[in-house]
């Protein structure tokens, strides 16, 4: 596996372009600011409606409809939700398409899926950064950066993977390194990952844990700083030095606890459910059961978005986080351009 630093990829290419960043969210912001102050030519494209319009601006943006954004850049960046990108780009983007155009992607899902299959004679290429936008915008400014995925899906000019590596660099993730992939690949890792690990396994096993605490009679604060407070601390040794980092700074009774008794809770039931998860993201199963799910108005996401409110986790971890005054700096300084 070959890893692209800073003096793997050049600003040249990508200076000569327009580039037109769609959205201003969590990565767009991050993108499109970054860029800029890379010496990049860029625009905003947003809907005139949008709540974002006026905060781009403030930010020093310049900002267009996306219909004049595609229509003035040549390099088109979607950094909209996955379940908004086929419409858009049905009515917006597509129109104005020209060939030898570079459309861009921060996630695999829509050409993965077929959302979205772009003409043969513009390019299409991915640069995935591997963290939030955010985090993706605070490194950069620090002068570090959050390490990357690049793919290419189509080439008709030739200079595709040269565009990704520039743009993957204008954002700082040359910084700390570029990995290429393709967008199957990237899309379905992304997806298993999220539900079976990062958003869906670990938020149901704190949850459990939690329950299983108080259910036996203790104190729901106790077991919220057991179960999802001290999360956090070993989480950040995992991201320092993987599991050997976590378990040489654990007490010797940590460690031998949590080797000899997690594979009791992750069992080979566990795994069948992971494979099978898998083979939804596989077979496109789970992406048209979220379309689905968007499409008619997102009843069932609704549901379980109340249920999560209304865990007795939330109450309690909003009372005992209202006790950390550090939080409250630290969140309000992440939310500056988002």
């Amino acid at each position: 596996m070959k890893v692209y630093y800073e003096q793997d990829a050049n600003f040249g290419l990508l200076k000569s372009k327009k580039i037109a960043v769609l959205g201003f969210g969590s990565q767009g912001h991050a993108h499109s600011l970054n860029l800029k102050e890379s010496g990049m030519n860029v625009c905003v494209g947003l809907r005139t409606t949008s709540a974002t319009w006026e905060k781009a601006k403030n930010a020093g943006m310049e900002v267009k409809t996306v219909a004049d954004a595609v229509n003035w850049a040549n390099v088109i960046m979607i950094l909209l939700p996955d379940q908004n990108q086929k419409e858009v780009y049905d009515k917006e983007i597509a129109p104005n398409l020209k060939a030898g155009d570079t459309l861009a992607f921060g996630h695999g899902f829509n050409i993965h899926y077929k959302q979205i299959v772009p003409p043969a004679d513009v390019n299409v290429m991915m640069i995935a950064p591997k963290g939030p936008g955010h985090l993706v915008r605070r490194t950069f400014l620090e002068g570090t950066g959050v390490p990357c995925l690049i793919a290419v899906h189509q080439d008709p000019g030739g200079k595709t993977k040269e565009l990704a590596l520039a743009w993957a660099k204008g954002i700082g993730g040359t910084r700390a390194g570029v990995i290429e992939t393709n967008f199957k690949d990237e899309t379905e890792t992304d997806l298993f990952g999220e539900q079976a690990v990062l958003c869906g396994g670990s938020a149901e096993l704190i949850k459990a844990g939690f329950e299983t605490l108080v259910q036996a009679g203790y104190s729901p604060e106790l077991a919220y700083f057991e179960c999802m407070h001290e999360m956090k601390l070993i989480v950040d040794l995992y991201y320092e030095g993987g599991l050997s980092r976590m378990n040489y700074s654990v007490s010797d009774t940590a460690e031998y606890g949590g080797m000899s008794r997690g594979s009791r809770l992750i069992t080979a039931d566990t795994k069948k459910e992971m494979k099978k998860i898998l083979t939804e993201i596989q077979d496109g199963s789970f992406a048209k059961e979220w379309l689905a799910e968007y499409n008619a108005g997102m009843p069932n996401m609704n549901k379980l978005r109340k249920e999560n409110r209304e865990h007795i986790i939330e109450e309690v971890g909003a009372k005992l986080r209202g006790m950390m005054s550090w939080l409250f700096k630290k969140n309000k300084k992440e939310e500056v351009g988002v």
